[in-house]
């Protein structure tokens, strides 16, 4: 196992592919975002514009057909597709068929924010994993739909998925107590990267950002004010973002991780430690990434 604290030395020393003038949004990749429902519909506005903080070129968001013309109108950026639900406003796995089409055209996929179904998640992941190219990046339903399924579901597409589970959805994922994550959650995320052979991002105070290759990388950015509502869907946006760009998975998972802290950082400085808002982390993003160039 290789360890390495996440610095600013040590990524301008593992620099992002940067755009030339010439380039075009397809250049810079094309992400589709995946999740919402009724209840929580803001989940894919958050991690799509994280996505576009970043630099990915262009924008897809897929949600819950109810919440998709409110969606158009807050993003219009990007475009928009209206997926199917159920009564309670939760989007069906029966998705994933056209969604797979799509994500054929498309550098990363984020999967799993602001759902709450998981038969309907893992039906959609099912579909996503036959896709050939794009990465794809697991966050909140996308993980906890994964309990006693995972390597098998993720078997056809595990060098190119990233997950980023919260301590309690990595005890959930692992089958064991919240209380082992919190004691050793280095060995936790180590576990998840051996059964499954997947890049995980285990956050925390410090997070920690292992390959199946043996590499892991720490970052202790951030603050408590990042343990807010939705910071977890920017942080899977910005992470997909930069694989849209052209990162590979343990790269754009490693910025993606220390951009999102980082970010805190500056608005804890100068808004104060507690209560900056998860909407207001991406704003903050190109202007770290242009001091990591």
């Amino acid at each position: 196992m290789s360890l390495s604290p996440a610095s600013r030395e040590l990524l301008r020393e593992w620099p992002l592919a940067q755009p030339d003038d010439a380039a075009s949004k397809e250049d810079r990749g094309r992400i589709l975002v995946i999740g919402g429902s009724t209840s929580v519909p803001g989940a894919v506005l958050l991690a799509g514009e994280a996505a576009l903080r970043v630099g990915a070129g262009k924008l897809q968001l897929a949600t819950a057909r109810s919440v998709a013309p409110g969606m158009a109108l807050a993003v219009p950026e990007a475009l928009v597709l209206a997926l199917d639900e159920d009564d309670e406003g939760n989007v069906l796995g029966v998705a994933g068929k056209a969604l797979a089409g799509r994500a054929e055209r498309t550098q990363a996929v984020v999967v799993g924010v602001g759902m709450t179904e998981p038969d309907a998640v893992r039906e959609i992941i099912a579909a996503l994993v036959e896709v050939p190219g794009p990465v794809l990046v697991l966050d909140a339903a996308g993980i906890t739909c994964l309990e006693g399924c995972g390597a098998d579901l993720l078997a056809p597409a595990r060098e190119r998925v990233i997950l980023t589970p919260n301590a309690v959805e990595a005890a959930a994922l692992a089958s064991c107590e919240l209380d082992e994550v919190n004691d050793d959650p280095l060995r936790t995320a180590r576990r998840l990267v051996d059964e499954l052979g997947v890049v995980v991002s285990l956050k925390g105070a410090t997070t920690y950002t292992c390959a199946p290759d043996g590499r892991v990388f720490t970052d202790e950015a951030g603050n408590v004010g990042l343990g807010t509502s939705g910071s977890g869907d920017v942080v899977a946006g910005a992470i997909g973002g930069l694989a849209a760009r052209g990162a590979d998975p343990l790269q754009a998972a490693v910025f993606g991780i220390h951009v999102h802290a980082v970010a805190g950082d500056r608005l804890a400085d100068r808004i104060g430690p507690l209560g900056y808002l998860a909407r207001e982390l991406s704003a903050e993003f190109p202007g770290i990434l242009r001091d990591l160039a």
